[in-house]
């Protein structure tokens, strides 16, 4: 899901022209151009092996979904979903129950094949005219080669991950993946030194599975980060650098060492060298993999993706999984093309590779456009793809056009059409004079450029999910170092929790976001764009639910009725800002007291705090919110016994997100988002460090802390980290009513920010500038569907009347 969110992103801000603009009155073709740049091009755009943003951009281009959405109503924001390379998508497990067996599929507790009858065998329909660039069908048999050859076990394809693994894995996937090899996999702290016992020297566990310590792995115990990643970036500060390169010496390929006395001892010199570390010898079983062996196999029999017949496959998923599910991941594909694939590979390695998709050459385009040229590092031009299944050729224009085989708001409209795509290589300051001169069809404004076109008809504003959020490590003793080693001066103060709560408090958010590039104020954990029922109710914004609402209610202790000024919980709960300087500063006064009494402070004496602020240089709008910051501690300061508080914002840091729990910073600045239909699973990002790296693991154990509920009418008590789990895959509570559900996630969202172990300010958003030449189909924001996409975008100028246009303008267009 958040792959396609993220490609649907792109396409809407990134793709930014389409047409059905008038006649053209010039005697020059009738051609609507699309101007666009970027800092650098995508250089591998093969769907099994890419890896950037620049690469999924061409795939946008190029590759044609199974499935997307796109707009059904547009007033209303009601979304529908679209056949792209399918023709349809049907549950047929209850007529094909047998693939379960056959295919080895994780049956749900209490299930047998004989029971189940949906969530597991989809059949696809293929769309008969889709073609290759070049005119060669694409049917079942283009499919099967593509998925064969994107889990070749020989080939180990990076993307291959979300087809072996995942909700909607292909059942047997993995076996065929690894066949023949050892996958080694995070023993997640689960296994113990005292666990193994040693064959000749080498360890393994008591029933004979294999084990290694691993150097190069991401790590649950390093909050997805390896020990390599670390010791690259604090060496021998932290780190016996030397046992770390003899060990590096004794790895396999995989970055793996085998585990014996010597290793054992060599591990833990490692991470025993500095105390700063914090860890002692039997931590060395918190970095070990295990093996899990797989035998060798073929692909017909064990993977669940089979042809029908010509144009029909089936897709067996491992795990059971919702129908809407399934078509969310059926918005992206794997199609290559074989002929380029095979003459692309290289077998001279230790795996086999490719280099399709990697130049015009070995490109085989089977979306609405295809590569006309490529400039390394320079530019690269896209053409509409002729065979195309939507498009015909206008004999009286020569151009190609189509309309949408579906109704957009009762008609069908036009479709792609945008003839050309010119994506130049520019830096940003380069870009904006570009767009100011009407020679780019979009620029993006930076935080300072912002305010300057706050009000202007072109700017599109798109919210994310992202979070931003100042996040602690306010663990008493590890402040205490921070304030001996690391550069703050009474950091202790952040273990008050009325300092903390103080400083929430002091947030002007609605002021704070001025200085960012257009991002919206955030008063709670997750933001409005998360769902719990979207397909099936599009109104199901977890935000808006009561016990959503509630909850935030409660936090910043906001009543409503009878003698209050609200009427009723929605009126309350629009009134929150998050902004109380009045109670910001009794508790100021409070938390200082008490800091006082418990001797860890000295009034009137200064504070100073670094925040682990961003990965690169810090820019002047990083400055900007860094002292409105100061700004707003301070006014809560005053009067409170305190002295002069400065909160330092730290740049160029290799992982503030670790660094914080870690130790080497109090306050961190960043976000979580992602997901946004599938909030219930939202808590496990600060509470499931077997899933994720917890950020403010310098504050608590969410394995160890309890918390209490009531769940339809019973009192039941699980750790923080059981609640995150509850809700979501096999969890205890994860059929339960979407009711009960919202009043379990709110309520954990309400005592985790009782907490305060991490204060949300800010909400991302990618802001945008349109070129007069074109518009996009709706101007109102939906997750579902952007502002339309590129296939839905029209045109308000031809491109010789744009030109036309500019040199009116004496090649200076203003937005303001």
């Amino acid at each position: 899901m958040k792959k396609f969110l993220a490609l649907l992103l792109a396409l809407t801000m990134v793709l930014s022209l389409a047409a059905c603009g008038g006649n053209n009155n010039t005697e020059e073709p009738l051609t609507y151009t699309y101007h666009g740049s970027t800092e650098s091009l995508g250089t591998n755009w093969n769907p099994h092996t890419w890896d950037t943003n620049g690469d999924n951009a061409i795939m946008g281009y190029v590759e044609s979904p199974l499935a997307t959405m796109s707009i059904e109503d547009s007033v209303n924001g009601v979304y529908q979903w679209v056949y792209v390379a399918a023709e349809s998508v049907t549950d047929v497990t209850a007529d094909h129950q047998d693939d379960l067996t056959t295919y080895g599929v994780t049956l749900p507790e209490g299930q047998t094949p004989e029971t189940t009858d949906h969530g597991f065998v989809f059949e696809i329909a293929l769309n008969p005219d889709m073609k290759w660039e070049n005119g060669t069908p694409i049917n079942a048999d283009t499919y099967i080669y593509s998925m064969e050859q994107l889990l070749n076990p020989d080939m180990k394809n990076y993307r291959a991950n979300l087809y072996y693994a995942g909700e909607s894995a292909v059942a047997g996937g993995d076996d065929y993946y690894y066949a023949g090899s050892t996958a080694w996999i995070d023993a997640a702290s689960a296994i113990r030194m005292t666990d193994l016992v040693a064959t000749d020297g080498v360890y393994a566990t008591a029933d004979g599975t294999p084990v290694k310590l691993a150097l190069t792995t991401a790590l649950a115990w390093l909050q997805g980060n390896s020990i390599t990643d670390y010791v690259d970036a604090y060496g021998d500060a932290m780190f016996d650098v030397t046992s770390f390169q003899t060990l590096q010496g004794m790895a396999d390929e995989n970055g793996n060492v085998d585990v014996t006395d010597e290793t054992i001892a060599l591990f833990a010199n490692v991470i025993t060298f500095s105390a700063d570390w914090g860890e002692t010898a039997d931590n060395v079983a918190d970095y070990l993999v295990y093996g899990q062996v797989y035998a060798e196999c073929e692909y017909d029999g064990t993977v669940g993706c089979y042809k029908v017949d010509d144009y029909t496959i089936r897709y067996v998923t491992q795990s059971q999984i919702d129908y809407n599910y399934f078509m969310t991941s059926c918005t992206s594909n794997w199609l290559v093309y074989e002929e380029l694939y095979e003459a692309g590979k290289d077998t001279s390695g230790e795996l086999v590779t490719t280099d399709y998709n990697s130049s015009k050459e070995t490109t085989m385009s089977y979306g609405p456009y295809r590569i006309e040229s490529l400039q390394d590092g320079k530019q690269i031009v896209f053409v509409k793809n002729e065979n195309y299944y939507l498009f015909s050729k206008d004999e009286e224009t020569g151009r190609y056009t189509g309309v949408t085989e579906y109704l957009v708001d009762g008609q069908n409209v036009p479709a792609y059409e945008t003839d050309r795509i010119v994506i130049d290589v520019m830096d940003p300051d380069a870009a904006k004079q570009a767009f100011l001169k009407g020679q780019l069809s979009y620029w993006a404004p930076t935080a300072d450029d912002l305010p300057t076109y706050a009000t202007s008809e072109q700017l599109y504003k798109a919210p994310e999910t992202y979070t931003m959020s100042l996040f602690f490590n306010c663990g008493l003793d590890a402040l205490k170092t921070m304030d001996e080693s690391k550069g703050n001066t009474n950091s202790v103060v952040l273990s008050n929790f009325n300092f903390r709560k103080a400083m929430s408090l002091a947030l002007d958010r609605e002021e704070f976001v001025g200085a960012t590039a257009g991002y919206l104020p955030a008063y709670s954990m997750l933001n409005s764009l998360y769902y719990y029922d979207v397909y099936n109710d599009p109104t199901s914004s977890y935000r808006n639910s009561e016990p959503a609402m509630q909850a935030i209610c409660n936090y910043y202790g906001v009543e409503y009725g009878e003698g209050t000024p609200y009427a009723d919980l929605k009126a309350a709960y629009d009134s929150i800002n998050g902004y109380n300087l009045t109670e910001a500063q009794a508790m100021m006064k409070t938390a200082c007291e008490e800091l006082v009494a418990e001797g860890l402070y000295t009034a009137g004496d200064p504070i100073h705090i670094r925040i682990g602020w961003a990965k690169g240089a810090l820019a002047s709008a990083d400055n900007q919110q860094i002292a409105l910051l100061n700004e707003y501690i301070n006014a809560a300061a005053e009067g409170s016994g305190f002295g002069t508080i400065t909160l330092e914002g730290i740049g160029n840091i290799n992982d503030r997100y670790t660094d914080v729990p870690n130790g080497e910073y109090a306050i961190g600045w960043g976000a979580w988002g992602g997901a946004a239909f599938y909030p219930f699973r939202n808590f496990q990002v600060y509470c499931d460090p077997d899933q994720y790296g917890i950020n403010e693991a310098g504050c608590w154990d969410p394995t160890k802390e309890t918390l209490t509920l009531t769940v339809n009418g019973q009192e039941m008590t699980k750790t923080w980290q059981q609640w995150s789990q509850c809700m979501v895959g096999s969890g205890d509570l994860a059929n339960e009513s979407f009711e009960t559900k919202l009043q379990i996630l709110a309520n954990l969202e309400e005592k985790y920010l009782n907490f305060v172990y991490r204060i949300p300010v800010a909400s991302t958003t990618a802001s945008e500038l349109l070129s007069y030449q074109c518009s996009y189909y709706t101007a109102d924001y939906n997750i579902m569907y952007g502002f339309g996409g590129i296939e839905l975008m029209t045109y308000n100028y031809s491109d010789a009347e744009w030109n036309a246009y500019v040199a009116e303008q004496g090649g200076a267009l203003s937005y303001e």
